[in-house]
C-alpha cells in the first residue's frame, strides 16, 4: 500500500510543475491589440472674446399715479387711465407687454406729532418692449392716454442678434485661448498635439444698462414736445478654457 501511495505521488508531482509554470505564462503574455495611453504633459491657457451689437429694442416701464380723499376714488380713477394706456399699447402692437404693480396706499400728514390720513395714492404699472426708433412717440402718445410716470428705460438687442453674437463671442475665445496656447509652446520650442478638455466658463450678455427718469411724475401738459430716443451698444462676452496637451 505504501508504494502504491508514493506512485500516485510520483504522478501528481509530475503534472504539478508544467501546471503551475502554464498558470505563470497565462500572466505574463501580452494581450493583442492592446495599446499603451500617451500621456502629455498640457497647458492650460483661458481665452476672451467679444461682440459689440447694436440696440435695437427699447424696454420701458411707465404707469399711471393718482392721488384723492378716498379709495375707492384713486382706484377708480387709476384703472380707468391704466386701461386707457394699455388699449393705447395694445393697438400700437408692442411686445412683452404685462402688468408689473399695482398699489394702494394711505398717505398722512404730521403736525405736531399727531397722525393724521389726508387721502390715498394708487399706482398702476407696466413695462412693454417696442423698438427703438418708435419707443418716443409711443411714450409721448402713452402720457397723452393717461400715463402719470416713465420710471426706467433700457436698450436691447433683439434675441435673434444676441444669439448670433454669442457664437461670434465664443469663436473669438476659443481662437484666443489657442492663439496663446500656440506663442507660448513656440517660444519654447514645443508643439502643441491634441485639445485634451474644452470649458465654456461664460457665454452671456450683460443686463441692459436700466436709465431712471429724472421725474416720477409727467406734466401731461408737456407731452406735446417730442421725447427723443437714442440707443447705443451692448456687448457680449464669453470665456473658453482650454486644456492642451504637447
Amino acid at each position: 500500500m505504501q508504494v502504491v501511495s508514493g506512485k500516485r505521488l510520483n504522478i501528481f508531482s509530475k503534472w504539478q510543475i508544467p501546471l503551475a509554470m502554464l498558470m505563470c505564462l497565462s500572466f505574463t503574455l501580452p494581450v493583442w491589440g492592446q495599446t499603451t495611453p500617451q500621456k502629455f504633459r498640457a497647458i492650460t491657457v483661458t481665452g476672451r472674446g467679444v461682440e459689440s451689437i447694436p440696440t435695437t429694442l427699447t424696454q420701458v416701464q411707465l404707469g399711471v399715479e393718482v392721488q384723492g380723499k378716498t379709495a375707492q376714488e384713486v382706484q377708480q380713477d387709476a384703472a380707468k387711465r391704466s386701461s386707457s394706456v394699455v388699449t393705447l399699447l395694445k393697438s400700437r402692437n408692442v411686445e412683452k407687454l404685462q402688468t408689473t404693480g399695482i398699489s394702494l396706499n394711505p398717505t398722512y400728514s404730521y403736525t405736531n406729532n399727531v397722525q393724521r390720513l389726508t387721502g390715498y395714492t394708487a399706482t398702476n404699472s407696466v413695462s412693454f418692449r417696442v423698438s427703438t426708433e418708435r419707443s418716443g412717440n409711443i411714450l409721448d402718445e402713452a402720457v397723452n392716454a393717461g400715463a402719470t410716470r416713465i420710471d426706467s428705460v433700457s436698450f436691447v438687442a433683439s434675441d435673434e442678434a444676441l444669439s448670433m453674437a454669442l457664437q461670434q463671442a465664443l469663436k473669438k475665445a476659443t481662437q484666443d485661448a489657442q492663439k496663446q496656447a500656440d506663442t507660448v509652446l513656440s517660444t519654447l520650442g514645443l508643439k502643441a498635439q491634441q485639445v485634451l478638455s474644452i470649458q465654456v466658463n461664460n457665454a452671456s450678455a450683460p443686463p441692459p444698462r436700466i436709465y431712471q427718469s429724472n421725474f416720477a411724475k409727467l406734466d401731461r401738459s408737456a407731452a406735446s414736445a417730442p421725447t427723443p430716443v437714442v440707443g447705443g451698444e451692448q456687448q457680449v462676452d464669453a470665456a473658453v478654457t482650454l486644456e492642451i496637451g504637447y
